[in-house]
């Protein structure tokens, strides 16, 4: 792909060194309200951050995702190989189920989306390359002979099937490599990180049916695939952000399939594959997005510690500029979905209202502004019988450990070391996980337990409510496009 030119990138920094240079006497003043909990490189990080998403000039999207898909190479520590996972036939039962699954957990009357195509789906398997400087380049090798080595240097059974963040139209497994990486090196095992569907090109369900076709891949390898047959007790379904919905959106799907289904088996790739589905061994999510109406209080109160932008208050209508993908034709309210899908629950999981039968969860999050919405979800789960690992980490922004990786923080550290942790765990222990929730303290990392059947203060019924009232709010026009970031 293009690389960015040092002109070009020389335009995206300047303009933004006065407010970081602002930003960097405040903290040294202690004038800043995060003086006491960040360093300073990490109060000069965010403010980069902040000023790259929060500019009053909004960049059109398609610009955007350019920019997050631009791959600056495979070198190093890494081992990767690329693979398509075919497409389902249409004579597959796999887009019925989805279809059926959504109609369903309709829930007001008058939802409405898009019945997407059947399509191929690319991924990355990456795996830990060891003893090789970081310059190393990557070998002159097949795709297979790459999954080869990759394999031969594996020390456990985990397999994480990885979903990158990024709103859901930003990012690609290219820009996710460093992590997927750093959890392949510390839980010995692999990673099959997903290339799914991107919006506004295509629209909610594409992306979820991506997801369940690369699960269904790894529980029964597709003709031509690298892999054998993975054990749903090895798979752990892992992310960050955006890809948190998804996650959390595959576990609903299942469980709505589970619960429903009037036969006994489907068909995929001329497998027949007995019902239920199993689950898999665990998720772990990074900042999980559930609630695309971003309407719960820490949107605003933990806006502080945060670098998303807040959510419009004006009543001027937001757009992004158009461009060659947005609008859409026909139009839609939102990038990810129509407007009137906003609270489903395979849209926004902080509406669910059953997660019984689900496998054991890890949530890491921050003091960030999607920290309500977050707990919601995990608070539901835990009083439902599943098994929930809740670790919050004081005054940590949306995604911390992925975007103050270089920062050095002990934060950091204890965060990546506890999620593939987890990883780990849940392939090993299974249903033994216990519950339990953890606050840990900005720099100590010192900790402080929680219960976690109470971590939110809100019940259902009124975040529904709050649901119901910022979707009709973008209904009408008063909030823009989707989650507004980033601005680049």
């Amino acid at each position: 792909m293009d690389q960015i030119s040092p002109l070009a990138t020389a335009r995206m920094f300047l303009p933004k060194l006065p407010s970081v240079l602002k930003s960097a006497v405040y903290h040294s003043l202690w004038l800043s309200p995060t003086s006491t909990k960040w360093d300073l490189r990490t109060e000069l990080t965010i403010a980069f951050l902040r000023s790259f998403m929060g500019g009053s000039k909004i960049t059109p999207i398609l610009r955007q995702q350019r920019f997050t898909l631009k791959d600056s190479g495979i070198k190093g520590d890494t081992w990767v190989s690329k693979v398509t996972l075919p497409a389902p036939s249409e004579a597959d039962d796999i887009l019925r189920l989805v279809i059926s699954a959504i109609d369903a957990l309709k829930q007001y009357g008058g939802e409405q989306y898009t019945i997407p195509s059947l399509a191929p789906v690319e991924a990355e398997w990456t795996g830990y390359r060891s003893n090789v400087s970081a310059s190393r380049p990557r070998p002159d090798l097949s795709e297979a002979q790459h999954y080869e080595k990759l394999m031969s240097e594996t020390t456990s059974d985990v397999t994480i099937l990885y979903l990158h963040g990024g709103a859901l139209f930003l990012c690609d497994p290219s820009s996710h490599r460093p992590t997927t990486t750093k959890l392949a090196r510390l839980t010995g095992g692999r990673c099959l990180s997903l290339r799914y569907r991107l919006s506004p090109q295509v629209a909610f369900p594409a992306a979820l049916l991506d997801v369940l076709v690369a699960y269904l891949s790894l529980l029964y390898p597709p003709p031509g695939a690298l892999h054998d047959p993975v054990h749903a007790s090895k798979i752990i379904i892992s992310s960050d952000s955006a890809g948190g919905n998804l996650s959390l959106a595959l576990i609903q799907l299942l469980l709505q399939i589970n619960r429903t289904s009037t036969s006994s088996n489907l068909r995929f790739h001329n497998t027949t594959i007995s019902l239920p589905i199993a689950l898999p061994a665990g998720v772990a999510l990074s900042s999980p997005w559930c609630d695309l109406t971003r309407s719960l209080p820490s949107i605003i109160s933990n806006a502080q510690y945060d670098y998303l932008p807040p959510p419009l208050t004006s009543t001027a209508i937001a757009h992004f500029p158009a461009d060659e993908v947005w609008p859409t034709n026909p139009p839609r309210g939102d990038v990810y979905c129509e407007t009137s899908m906003m609270c489903h629950p395979l849209v926004s999981p902080l509406a669910a209202s059953d997660w019984r039968g689900a496998c054991p969860v890890w949530f890491g999050v921050g003091e960030e502004m999607l920290a309500d919405e977050a707990s919601a979800v995990a608070s539901k789960m835990a009083k439902q019988g599943v098994k929930v690992r809740w670790e919050m980490f004081e005054a940590m922004p949306h995604c911390f450990a992925i975007v103050l990786g270089t920062c050095g923080l002990e934060a950091t550290r204890r965060f990546y070391d506890d999620w593939a942790g987890f990883c780990k765990m849940a392939v090993v222990a299974g249903e033994d996980i216990d519950t339990k929730g953890t606050i840990l303290e900005a720099k100590t990392c010192k900790e402080r337990e929680v219960l976690v059947e109470e971590l939110s203060p809100l019940g259902d019924e009124e975040i529904i409510r709050r649901m119901r009232a910022k979707q009709e709010e973008r209904r009408a026009g008063t909030e823009g496009e989707a989650k507004l970031m980033p601005r680049l």
